[in-house]
């Protein structure tokens, strides 16, 4: 880690070059340095269909019954 900091300019200049740096804590690799590929952006901007104005009259929706959110977050990762 402490060459990383110390030569970032150089890794960052192989990167540059199309190279790819690994980064290890000791002898864990723990990231990996690559170019950006730059690709199309397919972000397309959709046309408001009414005024943000309004949203103001978007009413909440309310749970019919108390949540637990403890027991709700147990629940959900216990699955991870």
């Amino acid at each position: 880690m402490s060459e990383l900091k110390a030569q970032l300019s150089a890794y960052l200049a192989e990167v540059r070059g199309g190279g790819e740096v690994l980064v290890y804590d000791r002898r864990t690799p723990i990231a990996k340095l690559v170019p950006v590929k730059e690709e199309a952006d397919d972000l397309q901007l959709i046309p408001e269909s009414s005024p943000p104005s309004t949203l103001k009259r978007i009413k909440g929706v309310r749970p019919s019954r108390p949540i637990n959110v403890d027991r709700l977050l147990r629940e959900l990762r216990q699955d991870r």
